[in-house]
């Protein structure tokens, strides 16, 4: 699960069938996880991510047009810090679209494999937490807190790419609510420190299995959007001390 630098030539609701309503907002109180299964949201990334990276893998053998798309598709939708300075776009829209266009683009298979599998188990987790809408909310908003990451604390001229700053993102939200709940039981400073600490930890070790190619600041910038998101639909205590219902829409 990590974002990549690259180095190019010349060349980034559950639906809880509930009394015929939509659930969108996280449960008030621990629910047993179910069964694993994908769900419609997170197929519909799956199928997007891979058919992307599909098509750039036919065209690198030659299967089908020229074996330049894939430079194509880095110079025109890959992350790009420069274009936020005096770098010139390609097209007009290019410093816009981009915090969303690099999201579907990966190195190759091994890094397309990776971001998958991850989406697979986590994704289905959120989705039964926060119904399929907001899901989808936290996974393009951690996309771009992401690149803002990257732009932020990275200085590289190489393009960036991969789905992680996302994926970051729902595991910032699965582990907020888990900060919340445990927290309603005295562990949550234990459980936050835990966390972070193997966050950490991952991080370091997918930096030097990837000798160094590992945008760590996207999976910041990922993770800590998705924790302030997963909090627009956390329910909150009443002065009581318990759990309350929301009543209202989340905010959006």
């Amino acid at each position: 699960m990590n974002a990549q630098p690259l180095v190019v030539p010349a060349t980034a609701r559950h639906k809880q069938a509930m009394n015929g309503q939509e659930e969108t907002a996280i449960r008030s109180r621990r629910q047993p996880e179910r069964q694993w299964r994908p769900t419609p949201v997170v197929i519909a990334i799956l199928v997007i991510c891979c058919g992307i990276e599909l098509l750039l893998q036919a065209s690198d053998l030659g299967l089908i047009g020229n074996t330049r798309l894939r430079v194509f598709a880095y110079e025109n939708g890959a992350f790009w810090v420069g274009l936020l300075d005096n770098w010139r776009p390609n097209y007009p829209l290019q410093p816009w679209l981009m915090f969303l266009s690099y999201q579907v683009l990966h190195t190759g298979l091994s890094h397309l494999v990776g971001n998958m599998f991850v989406l697979l188990i986590v994704g289905p987790i959120v989705v039964r937490r926060v119904g399929s809408a907001w899901f989808a909310a936290i996974y393009v908003l951690s996309g771009i807190g992401g690149a803002l990451g990257f732009a932020l604390l990275s200085d590289s001229a190489q393009p960036m790419v991969g789905a992680s700053g996302a994926l970051f993102g729902l595991v910032g939200a699965w582990k907020w609510q888990d900060w919340f709940f445990n927290a309603q039981n005295g562990l949550g400073r234990k459980s936050l420190i835990t966390d972070i600490i193997g966050l950490i930890l991952l991080n370091i070790l997918l930096w030097v299995v990837q000798g160094g190619q590992v945008a760590w600041e996207t999976h910041l910038g990922g993770f800590l959007t998705g924790w302030l998101a997963a909090t627009l639909v956390i329910p909150r205590q009443d002065g009581s001390g318990s759990l309350e219902q929301p009543n209202d829409r989340p905010k959006k």
